[in-house]
């Protein structure tokens, strides 16, 4: 089989899947059904403030599992919902930052820093506009990227790379992600280290389990679901209920009315974006592809790298940057929202998450089986269909009809979701933190697992106030177990010997590169 009958079969996958409603004589497949439900809520999470994708996707995830099951049909609908909610997250998360002058995530504070001026000034509904049209153009180029290089690099990997050398790319990612997540490397080391202590109670392949100190619950290891979403979303819940008691004498902004009639946007507006758009695609799109950075630093870099060129060519009696220009809204938006596409490239390639909603796509792919994202995924066989290849390509169509639904009804319920900033968090985050302890439990029907999710959450609220980025945590216990296997594969397969990282030229490449990575980061935390 070509690579054209894959596409085709992945084409197919999606759309002639288990029917979940016929209109007109059409029938709708359950994976459609799915990316659409999927983008309606992640474009309403994204817009409510204190929410974003990831905490989504957490919820819905174990709930996905309890109603489709464990079978390999449920693969495509349970990733299409997830999909679908992190590419509307992308473009809902602008509403409360421009409206409202409240960034629901970090990276929607330099979108603050012009869409909120431009709102005072009677401008709100263009720059939701602007903000939805490079939002949703930044995405759709990063997908396309994703679509090239994510295959290519698999097969480069699995062409070229052996045990020593996958074991040794697998440290170099681990370092990595330590060095470039947080504020200092010994806080992201001190995140990593935990997260493969935590993966490895009760594993290992001696009959006694490890690290389990004779406790029948430790024994079997902590739960996947339980310690990601313990860290990730019950210790972001009670950090920000924490931070709710310490303001909750401040007040809050009040709704932005539009006093403009033409809050439209005209090509000649579109054609003077454009370079600022295409800019910030770019670089949101390099820095996803490295996994650990995230969406925050893009648009940090998009923002300082629209606003040079502007500073060139704009008029004396123009608007500068910051102070309520579409040009910056845009450059923004574009940049952070093509991390997105991007970060999934070392998922599908390498089977190394990037950020947090890439964390819940491994994880559906783990619980459900007959799909496990890395480099064997892309082995175009011509004898027999290669499954794992069709559900890559369903997932690469999923994307796409996804950013077809961003192009078309994206910008409407985006501008309509406005009246989600005026939930309390007071009410929606012990909503929030019901709702995923009710998942875990529906999931894994034991208490014990509950437990672990509250634990793994006073953890994560520690990390968070002791400011430890938990996401390094959260992807070590991911590849704590693909790391062990490999390094004992590898000891093996050398023969038992010991120095079996630096064996191959290769492979002194991948552990230089991580010496270089810790140096690098030891000497940016001298001069910071």
């Amino acid at each position: 089989m070509g690579t054209l009958d894959y596409i085709w079969l992945g084409i197919l996958a999606v759309f002639q899947g288990p029917e979940f409603v016929s209109l007109a004589g059409i029938s709708i497949s359950v994976t459609l059904a799915m990316i659409f439900f999927g983008f309606l809520l992640g474009v309403a999470v994204g817009a409510t403030p204190g929410l974003a994708g990831p905490i989504a996707m957490a919820i819905s995830l174990p709930i996905l599992i309890s109603i489709f099951g464990f079978t390999p049909d449920a693969l495509l609908p349970v990733l299409g919902f997830l999909i679908g909610i992190m590419k509307g997250a992308t473009i809902g998360g602008a509403v409360p930052a421009i409206l409202f002058n409240t960034p629901g995530t970090p990276d929607a504070f330099m979108t603050t820093l012009d869409g909120h001026p431009m709102a005072r000034r009677g401008l709100g509904g263009k720059a939701l506009r602007v903000a939805h049209f490079s939002s949703v153009t930044g995405d759709t180029f990063s997908d396309i990227v994703l679509i090239i290089c994510a295959p290519f690099l698999a097969l480069l990997v699995e062409g070229y790379l052996d045990l020593p050398e996958k074991a040794a790319l697998l440290i170099l990612s681990m370092s990595f992600i330590a060095a470039a997540v947080g504020g200092s490397l010994a806080k992201g080391l001190i995140s990593t280290g935990l997260g493969l202590l935590a993966a490895y109670v009760g594993t290992g392949q001696d009959f006694y389990p490890r690290l389990s100190i004779g406790n029948e619950a430790l024994s079997e290891g902590f739960p996947l679901a339980s310690t990601v979403l313990g860290v990730l979303i019950v210790g972001a819940v009670l950090h920000e209920l924490a931070l709710y008691w310490r303001r909750r004498d401040d007040g809050t902004a009040g709704t932005v009315m539009e006093t403009e009639a033409n809050q439209r946007l005209s090509l000649r507006e579109i054609g003077r974006l454009m370079p600022y758009i295409g800019r910030s695609a770019v670089v949101g799109t390099m820095i996803g592809a490295l996994p650990g950075i995230g969406s925050t630093l893009a648009a940090t870099i998009g923002y300082t790298v629209g606003k040079r060129r502007y500073q060139k060519v704009r008029k004396d009696d123009a608007l500068d940057f910051g102070e309520g220009v579409p040009e910056g809204v845009a450059a923004t938006e574009a940049a952070n929202s093509s991390v997105s596409g991007a970060n999934l490239i070392p998922v599908l390639s390498l089977g190394i998450p990037g950020n947090a909603a890439a964390v819940f796509l491994i994880l559906a792919a783990e619980s459900i089986g007959g799909f496990t994202p890395g480099p064997s995924v892309f082995k175009f066989t011509t004898d027999q269909v290669n499954p794992e290849l069709v559900i890559a390509f369903g997932l690469f169509t999923c994307m796409f009809l996804a950013n077809l639904m961003n192009w078309t009804i994206g910008g409407v319920f985006m501008r309509a979701m406005a009246v989600m900033t005026r939930i309390p968090k007071q009410v929606l985050l012990p909503v929030v933190l019901l709702l995923t302890l009710t998942a875990i439990y529906v999931q894994e029907t034991a208490m014990a697992a509950v437990w672990f999710t509250l634990g793994f959450g006073v953890l994560g609220y520690l990390m968070r106030v002791l400011a430890i980025s938990p996401l390094p945590f959260v992807i070590a216990f991911i590849l704590g177990g693909r790391l062990e296997d490999t390094s004992r594969q590898a000891f093996a397969a050398t023969g038992g010997d010991p120095w079996f990282l630096v064996s191959s030229p290769v492979s002194i490449a991948f552990m230089a590169l991580t010496a270089i990575v810790v140096v690098a980061a030891i000497r940016r935390g001298r001069t910071d």
